[in-house]
């Protein structure tokens, strides 16, 4: 088998250690073993740093374990290739499994060229891709944190909820606040409502008639408290991701030209994508990375399964947001695909159909540095009129109509 890399090194990493082998091919074709075993504490990754580099050695592989994988990253990725291989994709022949085995079959594999590397984007895209997953978690948190408090309120028979859009809204608020301080009077805590909510004033009374006991109060209090601290962090954290966009901020108005494609949505796609589509062969290769085109699985000549892979779920995620939200709009091209493909398959196909659209005209829009220019709502009309006349044509003809066409310019 034809050898690739003359000199490589892989390292098989677990929490604790990194079993790295290199391997060095020698004038009779054979290979050299050296295997070494570091503990992932930073000193000892300088000194696997160091290794490699006095073996001549420019490339290395190592499996993506979990977050074990990035602090070694970080010590090696400096001078030298690195290719970060997914765990499934390189599992040994069956027999005996240790950690120095593995080390020396991804080694082997690097070899020979066998190894496929993982998507790795540039360290500013790593970097706001970990501030962009951390503010969801935020917001995820806040979203269970409300749960909570509407849980707290039916256990004290206020039903604000029912009257009340918006529970933590400023009229909510006070009525919440006014509860936590002791007011039970019905009356007194339906006058704080402001605005168009004092219409139900009548409502309002009823739904706040409840039996809140002392703990009900320490428990919306403490509630509150830490929806606060939330929202606080919530707007740090934008902060946060708002400066580290500016370097980025050609290819945030342009994605922003697609229907569906706010800010926070935007910023989390930049974030798992990155802005170079160079990255990506063709729009094909990424929309397999992210999961949102169909599967292919065949033997015998049968096609047995075209489900999705499970991809990039980050990504999967803020694509299926702005897909709803594209589906929404009106007079666009995003939303006639979306209803047109609706009609046939039903929602969630036609969902994930919509979200493989948006990826590809993300990738388009930023290879090619052109804003998205929408096609209109009526394009599948234009393109497809012959079939829709004769659709028309027979479904009048069945209901006893003779039906002649006239163009209306020569009306």
């Amino acid at each position: 088998m034809q050898v690739v890399y003359e000199h490589c090194a892989a390292i098989d990493v677990h929490q604790e250690t990194a079993v790295t082998t290199i391997l060095m091919t020698q004038a009779n074709g054979h290979a050299q073993k050296e295997t070494r075993t570091f503990t992932t504490m930073t000193s000892d990754l300088l000194r696997l740093d160091d290794w490699p580099q006095e073996r001549g050695v420019t490339v290395v592989a190592m499996e993506s374990t979990g977050v074990f994988w990035h602090p070694i990253f970080n010590i090696l990725e400096e001078g030298r290739e690195i290719i970060l291989v997914n765990a499934q994709h390189m599992k040994a022949v069956p027999g005996r499994k240790t950690d120095v085995k593995d080390s020396e079959w991804l080694a082997d594999l690097l070899r020979h060229g066998l190894l496929q590397a993982s998507f790795i984007p540039p360290k500013p895209i790593r970097e706001l891709r970990e501030l962009t997953r951390y503010r969801k978690m935020l917001v995820q948190e806040r979203n269970r944190e409300v749960n909570r408090l509407q849980k707290v309120l039916e256990g004290a028979n206020i039903k604000l909820a029912i009257v009340a859009t918006d529970v933590l809204g400023k009229s909510g608020r006070d009525m919440l606040e006014a509860v936590v301080d002791g007011e039970q009077d019905a009356e007194v805590l339906a006058a704080l409502a402001r605005g168009r909510l004092r219409a139900k004033l009548a409502d309002l009374r009823l739904a706040l008639e409840g039996r809140v006991q002392p703990h009900h109060r320490f428990l919306l209090q403490r509630i509150l408290a830490h929806i606060d601290f939330l929202d606080q962090s919530i707007a740090h954290i934008e902060q946060e991701i708002e400066q580290r966009l500016r370097p980025f901020e050609e290819a945030v108005k342009l994605v922003q030209t697609i229907m569906g494609l706010q800010a926070t949505t935007t910023a989390g796609i930049l974030a798992e994508i990155g802005i170079d589509m160079t990255c990506f062969p063709s729009d094909k290769h990424l929309a397999s990375w992210a999961g949102v085109c169909p599967g292919n699985k065949q033997s015998a000549g049968k096609r047995l399964s075209g489900k999705t892979t499970q991809g990039n779920t980050h990504l999967r995620a803020l694509l299926g947001e702005a897909a709803w939200a594209a589906a929404r709009t009106k007079g666009s091209y995003l939303s006639a695909f979306y209803h047109r493909l609706a009609r046939r398959r039903g929602k969630k196909k036609a969902l994930v159909a919509l979200e493989h659209k948006l990826l590809i005209i993300i990738h388009h829009v930023l290879r090619t540095k052109k804003p998205y220019n929408d096609l209109g709502a009526e394009y599948f009309d234009h393109l497809e009129k012959g079939r829709l006349e004769r659709q028309h044509i027979h479904r009048l003809e069945q209901l006893g109509y003779t039906v002649t066409l006239t163009p209306k310019e020569a009306a």
